[in-house]
């Protein structure tokens, strides 16, 4: 396992590959940082080069246009569902766990999909940012379910142009 920080303007960033792929990327001392960093040698990699370059463009302002090359490990057919999802939203813009589960249900013929699964196969995701789980939000903007906490999704939203009025931040929970 390898390891590479990246200074953010919103705080360090680690990044882990198994030598070819990207394998996680989490803020520092965060709940996913806890869950999902290993802790290897720090090594220059062509990943790491290419990861870097994707948050340059990205924390510049721009959307990157490329996605560098990442594995999960233990992915199932709807976690791997759910990520295509994410990354089908547009860089600026939310949606729903309700809107996924309603578009996932739909593609497969169903009437109704559950939030709460989507919301699990979301919060399941080491790759931050970059597979874009911090523009799923909560039923009426409810910025809710961010393993990097929800002042990092906030952020990460304003960042993007999102205009953060009309959201809710929550006064509890296990994310905050």
């Amino acid at each position: 396992m390898y390891l590479k920080m990246y200074h953010s303007p919103i705080g360090d960033i680690y990044l882990n590959s198994d030598g070819e792929y990207l394998t996680a990327l989490c803020f520092k001392n965060t709940m996913d940082y806890y869950r999902y960093i290993e802790f290897g040698e720090d090594k220059d990699l062509q990943i790491f080069d290419e990861t870097i370059k994707w948050l340059d463009i990205y924390f510049s302002g721009k959307n990157p246009d490329f996605i560098p090359k990442y594995k999960r490990n233990d992915i199932t057919p709807f976690r791997q569902e759910v990520i295509d999802e994410m990354l089908k939203i547009p860089y600026g813009k939310t949606v729903s766990y309700k809107d996924i589960a309603n578009f996932i249900a739909k593609k497969r013929g169903s009437k109704t999909m559950s939030s709460q699964a989507v919301g699990g196969a979301v919060g399941w995701n080491p790759i931050s940012i970059i597979i874009p789980c911090h523009r799923v939000v909560g039923t009426n903007k409810n910025l809710t379910g961010y393993g990097g906490g929800i002042d990092i999704k906030y952020q990460l939203l304003r960042h993007e142009g999102v205009k953060m009025d009309d959201y809710i931040i929550p006064m509890k929970g296990s994310t905050l």
